[in-house]
């Protein structure tokens, strides 16, 4: 029976909430997509949490609404009784949304209920380093505003205030429980969450330092029909304890595929390199002939495994900080090529991915034909291995594959030499 409803704004997003639900024993699952729901949704009613992983991040706002509110409907379907908005830990908005006009799509009519006080807005995930502290966003030492997420080039975020930062994207009111009632526990930040809704607040910022604040947040607002946030929320629920199977270990060739330009995946990128055989995208030949920059790589791979079959493969498109390109042209063909290459390899054996960048797993779960992952153990905060089924590529579309879909900031600098090691 299907508990949790989780609707995720990239495809990364859905699997970070995913693996949190699942390390606290929940059987988890994660759609990808809306495009064919009978096929992604069956049997999914055996799990206790389900995520609908979305392209909406920057998607326009009627479509980004309307695609959250079919989620939600699918999600109501399969009996979730509380539904989860995730976004971005570092809240990765414009003040024209999308953050601000999901969560008015989803608190209100059907999708919300008899909702007993404000909606809860937890971007906090202490373990990844992101913390709030008076309704402001701190990413590990730095407020959100001096990091790295001030130059986004598509979200770039030049404050921290969180509730500054909601009220333009939506026409309801934001307030604030703040530290002091999180340390006085779970039924103080219930009674201040029932107190702000009674005076027409709508969202309530909650601050959170550590783990233990995510666990009295989450104890307060077990009943709550709507909850919003990163997926420390999802984390601090209370350990089951019964644990999930094992997911199946799909055999055949492995590969790591890197478009994000994040500061973390280019020093997992520079580690691997030490190494592992690798091949960095050539922009030029990119834009010149794709199809045939891909065959070139889906060929040095194959040479690669015709050597060592085990040996996993890198292919990646920033190493270092003057590869980064502020062109969404090239953001395109990137994702193109490396889902290309992705396609490729499959259709020479390879079945175990390891997929840095939102918007490149996206990409690249779509072009296998994946449709749903089921979540295996966790390999840190945000990032498991999963099971994916789906139309398949190369084989038995039954088998399908294994993936780690990991967002950019996500894993140690070692995570794309180890994360092997934890598949049988």
């Amino acid at each position: 029976m299907v508990i949790y409803g989780g609707i995720a704004d990239d495809f990364t997003g859905a699997t970070d909430l995913a693996a949190a639900w699942r390390s606290r024993g929940l059987r988890t699952a994660v759609v990808l997509g809306l495009d064919d729901q009978a096929a992604s949704t069956d049997g999914l009613n055996h799990h206790d949490a389900v995520v609908v992983a979305l392209k909406i991040r920057t998607a326009p706002v009627a479509e980004a609404v309307d695609a959250a509110r079919r989620a939600a409907r699918l999600l109501r379907e399969l009996g979730a009784r509380q539904l989860y908005s995730k976004y971005c830990s570092t809240f990765d908005s414009t003040p024209a949304g999308n953050i601000g006009p999901v969560l008015d799509a989803l608190s209100e009519g059907d999708c919300r209920g008899q909702a007993p006080g404000a909606v809860v807005v937890v971007p906090a995930f202490p373990a990844a380093g992101r913390t709030v502290y008076q309704g402001h966003l701190f990413v590990g030492e730095e407020l959100l505003e001096n990091s790295s997420m001030r130059h986004h080039p598509l979200t770039p975020m030049t404050g921290s205030h969180l509730p500054t930062l909601l009220e333009p994207q939506t026409g309801h009111r934001v307030g604030l429980v703040p530290w002091a009632t999180v340390q006085s526990g779970a039924q103080a930040v219930r009674a201040g969450l029932d107190r702000l809704g009674s005076d027409g607040v709508r969202y309530a910022v909650v601050d959170a330092l550590t783990a233990a604040d995510l666990t009295t947040i989450a104890v307060a607002t077990s009943e709550d029909p709507i909850v919003s946030g990163g997926s420390g929320l999802a984390a601090g629920l209370p350990q089951r304890p019964d644990r999930p199977t094992a997911i199946p270990t799909v055999p055949g060739h492995r590969a790591i595929v890197a478009g994000s330009a994040s500061a973390a995946t280019r020093g997992q990128v520079a580690a691997a390199r030490e190494h592992l055989p690798h091949q960095r995208l050539d922009l030029d030949a990119l834009r010149a002939n794709l199809p045939g920059e891909v065959e070139r790589l889906r060929t040095w791979a194959s040479r690669c495994w015709a050597e060592e079959p085990e040996q996993p493969v890198l292919i990646y498109a920033v190493g270092e900080l003057a590869h980064v390109q502020d062109d969404p042209q090239v953001a395109v063909l990137v994702e193109e090529a490396l889902a290309a290459c992705a396609v490729r390899m499959a259709d020479d054996g390879a079945r175990r991915f390891v997929v840095a960048g939102g918007e490149t797993s996206g990409a690249v779960a779509t072009a296998l034909g994946v449709r749903a992952l089921t979540l295996g153990a966790s390999l840190g905060p945000g990032l498991a291995w999963a099971h994916g089924l789906g139309a398949g590529r190369g084989g038995d579309p039954a088998t399908g594959f294994n993936l780690v879909l990991k967002s950019g900031n996500f894993g140690t600098p070692t995570l794309f030499v180890d994360a092997w090691e934890h598949l049988a």
